[in-house]
């Protein structure tokens, strides 16, 4: 009788098991089913909502501020009571309809100039380049010896050129020269391209230019090459068109880093160009013209040299000559000195450099090389 009874039951537990895990069964399905409707909900309002615009902002009044969208119009907007601690120079996010300020773009660069420039190390020897021997030995001094022995310069007084400018048919060695002495003297090669750093929107191409700076500054030793320079660095013309301007905006930065406030330090520039007939005289014979003998003072007041010099009679031959051009005369005496393993400048220095600047006057158009003061 008891075994009769067990029988049933173990049917009914059966039964109840099988009942109770396909219920949990069940709503564990339509909990899933629940959130995945959620999440595409979600999806779906994300892809509707309007998109944000990357603004940078110009100055800060509490919780107002001034910002510049990309169109280059600007705007006193409001900023969100969320939005982090912001100050001028910072990229935001801004809404469309108002431009109220979201949050701060969590970059500081408006460009990631890695994508505009050529890093390298290059390997080239100066024993690979045949029947440059003159163009070598000028950049070697130019380019060369103020990174290998900056004492020497300060020894004699003089500041070495801040770079140089190389032209001449496609094919004639501009690169491979400027490859040789960064990798001579163990420095970072950055290339760019003269027409890449013309951008679209006002502002930006100077702003690529100066961040390319910082960049070479933070990776010193560098040599910068601006290849086909007279991309940028046309003769500045009248012109009514913004494109023109804005071309002009970015040449305007490239001589404020050449001549500005920001030392170069180690950092060399060396540009290089097929068309210089078409170049400005500002990227080459920066400079004012002033009284002849005051500039020469001026440029030569840190320099070693005899006492004896008469400054009078070697500005009476420098007749014609710009502030540049006399600039030029003492960095190249300074030269002749180093040649002769001198660290003092002798009148015959003095000479020799002008006739040397006299004679690239007269060959304009045929030398193959310029200095950027």
């Amino acid at each position: 009788m008891p075994a009769k009874e067990s029988k049933p039951k173990s049917i009914i537990d059966s039964i109840m098991y099988s009942y109770s895990t396909s219920s949990n069964q069940y709503e564990e399905e339509n909990r899933i089913l629940r959130e995945t409707i959620s999440k595409l909900k979600d999806e779906i309002e994300r892809f509707r909502a309007s998109p944000l615009m990357v603004c940078e902002v110009r100055e800060i009044f509490g919780n107002t501020s001034i910002i510049r969208i990309p169109n280059g119009n600007q705007f006193l907007v409001n900023i969100s009571n969320e939005c982090e601690k912001l100050r001028s120079g910072d990229l935001v996010l801004v809404e469309q309809k108002n431009l109220t300020v979201i949050r701060k773009v969590p970059i500081t660069r408006r460009f990631n100039v890695e994508k505009f420039v050529i890093v390298e190390k290059p390997t080239i020897p100066w024993e690979e380049i045949g029947g440059l021997d003159t163009q070598i030995q000028e950049i070697k001094e130019v380019v060369e010896l103020p990174l290998i022995k900056p004492e020497l310069f300060k020894k004699i007084g003089i500041t070495p050129p801040k770079g140089v400018l190389l032209y001449g048919e496609p094919g004639t060695g501009k690169t491979l020269l400027a490859k040789a002495v960064a990798a001579s003297t163990n420095s970072t090669f950055i290339e760019v391209v003269g027409s890449e750093l013309v951008q679209k929107f006002i502002g930006e191409g100077a702003k690529l230019v100066k961040e390319i700076f910082e960049y070479a500054r933070k990776k010193a030793p560098a040599i910068v090459f601006i290849d086909e320079l007279d991309a940028l660095a046309a003769k500045r013309i009248e012109v009514g068109t913004s494109g023109e301007r804005e071309v002009n905006r970015t040449f305007m930065q490239l001589l404020a880093e050449l001549d500005g406030f920001k030392s170069l330090d180690n950092v060399k520039i060396i540009g290089a160009t097929n068309r210089k007939d078409i170049l400005d005289p500002a990227v080459i014979r920066p400079g004012r013209l002033e009284a002849r003998l005051e500039i020469l003072k001026i440029h030569s007041k840190d320099m070693s040299f005899d006492k004896k010099i008469n400054f009078d009679a070697l500005t009476r031959r420098m007749e014609g000559f710009s502030g540049a051009e006399i600039k030029a005369v003492c960095t190249e005496a300074g030269y002749f000195a180093i040649r002769a393993d001198r660290t003092f400048v002798t009148k015959e220095d003095f000479l020799k450099a002008i006739d040397k600047v006299k004679q690239e006057e007269k060959a304009e158009g045929e030398d193959y090389m310029g200095m950027f003061g």
